[in-house]
């Protein structure tokens, strides 16, 4: 008898499905090849089980999509379901533009419940006036990547002589790097240019600086601190020891290669995913490892490098049904944290997998854990965007041009407070 009722429940549901109004979702997300291998799966299984819906989903490089959904949304054609950066995502928040979570097709009973499922604070970036607008793909913070191979070339020992300071940084690279005259062959370590929000005001704020007052109506906080930032910059660059330069290709796109071409990078715990997948010898090695984000020599707070989050949201102006589905696609993407830390690297931050023993098991995942216990999310605000372009050009000024730091910071402070009144 209850196979019976069992085989006309799965009937009442299959014709319930056929008659089912048809949904097409539009998912934009950035390129990541080990990401884009599961997520085809998760939309292939989700297809399976809900035939009426069929999810076209479309990658753009991280630097590119920022322009493009903000090209869309303003044409009024956005995707249903998108992923950016948190920074550059809070002005689609605290414009309307996108909507906030159906806890019944995330599959929770409150909005408290899915809150009381992930580490706290974590939802705060993504929460206003009291609604909740996204679930995190990834939590990053970065810390520094290390090719022992290369410590040992010149001498160093990468366990006891990895740079702690700022300081011991430059004066590590300073031996690691290969020169023919003023081309770099080889780079010690360079930044992440140009994503200033997430390592060079954690730098700033190190030696006492902000990039906003407490209440936010002031920006540049503390002009000493970011003078002696700056004129760091100026000293790695091209014009000052040449260690580096916004300029050259992203360290991190070099590191997976082990070809000689850099030592150390700043980068997340997803590229220990990324080097398996490009380079599973070099992986394999041992000949690389993870240290923490420096500090100044004579830093005032301890803090490592700013974190930040991708989370899903959805578009509000997709109809109610797709969003609904949008939703619950979500949901089911993110069921899988364990899938996504063990194959992309992406830290989930919800509390199960954070105590559990497969995070524990992954290669230096207590350094990343432990400077992100010392660090603070990335700069929410709905300028955030436009203060990254005015930091960078404040950097890359002094970088690249003869533009003095003091300069620089004059221009700086003045145009970010403009930002702020205009705001």
């Amino acid at each position: 008898m209850k196979r019976v009722v069992m085989v006309l429940l799965v009937l009442s549901f299959s014709l319930l499905l056929l008659g089912a109004e048809k949904i097409e979702l539009l998912f934009w997300t950035h390129e990541d090849p080990n990401r884009t291998e599961i997520e085809n799966k998760y939309i292939e299984e989700f297809e399976g089980m809900y035939p009426n819906v069929t999810i076209k989903r479309v990658t753009y490089p991280s630097r590119k999509i920022q322009e493009t959904v903000l090209t869309a949304f303003a044409a009024h054609k956005g995707p249903d379901i998108f992923n950016m950066e948190i920074n550059d995502e809070y002005p689609y928040i605290v414009n309307r533009r996108v909507a906030p979570i159906d806890s019944e097709a995330v599959g929770y009973d409150s909005l408290q419940a899915i809150y009381d499922n992930y580490l706290e604070g974590v939802l705060d970036p993504v929460t206003y006036d009291g609604k909740l607008y996204g679930l995190p793909l990834e939590l990053t913070n970065w810390c520094i990547f290390i090719n022992k191979k290369y410590f040992k070339e010149v001498g160093l020992d990468p366990e006891k002589d990895y740079p702690k300071t700022w300081e011991e940084m430059a004066d590590v690279s300073e031996k690691l790097v290969i020169r023919k005259g003023e081309i770099l062959l080889r780079r010690g370590f360079d930044f992440r240019y140009p994503y200033y929000l997430t390592f060079l005001v954690p730098m700033v704020e190190q030696l006492g600086g902000a990039l906003l007052s407490e209440d936010g109506k002031t920006a540049i906080i503390n002009d000493e601190a970011w003078l002696k930032v700056l004129e760091y910059f100026k000293e790695w660059g091209p014009n000052g020891r040449n260690l580096g330069s916004p300029t050259y290709t992203n360290a991190r796109k070099l590191f997976n290669k082990d070809n000689n071409s850099v030592a150390m990078c700043l980068t997340g715990l997803y590229q220990e995913g990324r080097i398996r997948a490009d380079n599973p010898e070099f992986y394999e090695s041992g000949e690389w490892m993870v240290v923490p984000f420096p500090r100044f020599k004579d830093a005032v707070n301890d803090l490592g490098s700013a974190y930040y989050g991708h989370y899903y949201m959805v578009n509000a102006e997709s109809s109610k049904e797709k969003q609904y589905w949008a939703w619950k696609f979500i949901a089911f993407m993110l069921s899988h944290p364990e899938e996504y830390l063990l194959k992309v690297g992406l830290i989930q931050p919800q509390k199960a997998l954070l105590e559990s023993d497969i995070f524990k098991s992954i290669p230096y995942s207590d350094v990343f854990l432990n400077d992100m216990a010392k660090s603070h999310i990335i700069t929410i605000h709905e300028r955030a965007p436009m203060m990254q372009d005015l930091l960078k050009e404040a950097v890359e000024s002094v970088m690249l041009t003869n533009t003095t730091p003091a300069f620089a910071l004059h221009r700086l402070k003045t145009k970010m407070n403009e930002l702020l009144e205009e705001w």
